[in-house]
């Protein structure tokens, strides 16, 4: 995809960089010799401050024909705009908005951390009567529990076509990983971002098709990394750990048993590089790897993480689990796909329900009651727990109640399983695909599973 030419001016300037260090003003003089009118912008929206070393970058031209410098990973490092229409960061603050200002650098919203306002967070609410299931009901899923209640079939499932997966890639573990932050970019998960190729790359590859129409060939790195710059620019950012990071709060461990699980003030993260690869949607090893020997704790520590952008947006109308791909898909009122994500979903053992239900109820960092009257018993625990909200929690971060009694969509202790293992009856996703997928739908929502 990428056109890149030589040019005689640029690699003067390179070369003369080589020899001398230059100013902001001077190197864009360097670089617009015999061209005053046109300055390089950063992706920032600052004037490019350095001439690159020669060899580095390319000049190519983005998808409005601007002339644009990019470096060998296809990362965008310069844009040439006209000089007229420059205006400094201060002042394109207060232009934005205004008729007849041209401001091709509006900074991005940030995303989304932690929960709305206008979304009520707490324990897993109590159903009214003879509507949906009590707090007591809401199903185990977690290792050395027993399995969900079964649920009858009392529809005929719909069975659907299972796509055809592409072959396995070739790309290089950083290219892997530009493909998976633009495939999370665009809203159609990968699962955790950990540099490999896998089914639930694969599989997000053939769902973004069929939102896009368009063809996304994992061999084809360019393209990769051409898509990944015009979403957001770079894959990988450096982020500075603060204060509050390293405070936490965290725990030493999370318990198996349940009776020492209901004795923590909450199931929080047991560390910082636990959160910050939740956070940024990472494989926890994947981030101790791009960081080797680093002190997560310490504040002021600048480590490196991808950069998933925010969160998607909009009103999911349907949402269809794919038992055989192990995959949910979040349609809207027209019919188009809007986001899907891998998940785990039920098991020959416990199997999932069949056929259509519909979203009952909506709780963000849900507690969970234990209750083996109900559901199961676990160990050797024959009373009824509380077991307090966190994002270790037997649910995750997210409930989303069916109106089968004991089902529900919702996160998960651990992300790198999602699509990888079995499930106990419910829909299971990564604590953020869960929260995106909850802020998008309302009670009433069908969930409709098929095979």
């Amino acid at each position: 995809m990428f056109d890149f030419r030589n040019s005689g001016l640029i690699l003067l300037a390179l070369a003369a960089a080589s020899l001398v260090s230059v100013s902001a003003t001077s190197a864009q003089s360097v670089y617009n010799y015999n061209r005053s009118q046109t300055l390089l912008i950063s992706p920032e929206g600052d004037i490019l401050d350095y001439v690159p070393e020669a060899g580095e970058v390319f000049i190519s031209r983005d998808r409005m024909g601007r002339t644009v410098l990019v470096d060998r990973m296809g990362n965008l490092v310069a844009t040439e705009i006209p000089a007229e229409s420059y205006y400094p960061p201060r002042q394109r603050g207060r232009d934005r908005g205004l008729p007849g200002v041209y401001d091709p650098y509006a900074e991005p919203q940030p995303a989304p951390r932690g929960w709305d306002d206008d979304v009520t967070t707490a324990s897993i609410p109590d159903a009214a009567p003879g509507a949906g299931i009590p707090q007591d009901g809401v199903p185990q899923d977690m290792p050395y529990g027993g399995p969900d209640l079964p649920a009858p079939a009392d529809t005929a499932p719909t069975r659907m076509v299972t796509p055809e997966i592409p072959v396995k890639s070739n790309l290089s573990r950083l290219e892997i990983t530009a493909l998976q932050v633009f495939l999370d970019r665009e809203g159609i998960s990968p699962g955790v971002i950990d540099g490999k190729m896998g089914q639930n790359v694969n599989k997000a590859i053939v769902a973004w098709e069929q939102m896009t129409g368009e063809t996304l060939d994992p061999n084809n790195a360019d393209d990769i990394l051409e898509r990944l710059r015009l979403s957001g620019g770079l894959a990988i950012k450096s982020y500075t750990i603060t204060a509050g990071d390293a405070a936490g709060p965290f725990v030493a461990s999370i318990p198996d048993d349940y009776a020492h699980k209901a004795q923590l003030p909450a199931m929080s993260y047991t560390s910082t590089v636990e959160m910050l690869a939740e956070r940024f949607h990472m494989d926890e090893a994947y981030l101790r790897e791009l960081n080797p020997g680093v002190d997560f704790s310490i504040p002021g520590t600048i480590i490196k993480v991808v950069e998933p952008g925010p969160a998607k947006k909009g009103n999911v109308a349907r949402i269809v689990a794919n038992k055989g791909l192990k995959q949910v898909f979040a349609y809207g009122e027209d019919g188009s796909l809007i986001a899907a994500y891998p998940a785990s979903i039920g098991s020959a053992d416990t199997p999932s329900p069949t056929g259509t239900v519909t979203i009952d109820r909506i709780a963000l960092n849900p507690g969970y009651t234990y209750n083996p009257k109900v559901n199961f018993q676990q160990g050797n625990n024959t009373q009824v727990l509380q077991i307090p909200p966190g994002p270790n929690g037997p649910v995750g971060t997210v409930w989303l109640a069916l109106s089968k009694p004991t089902y529900g969509i919702h996160g998960t202790p651990e992300p790198s399983k999602i699509g990888r293992t079995q499930s106990h009856g419910c829909i299971r996703l990564t604590n953020w695909d869960a929260t995106e997928l909850a802020k998008m739908v309302k009670p009433g929502v069908t969930v409709e599973f098929v095979e």
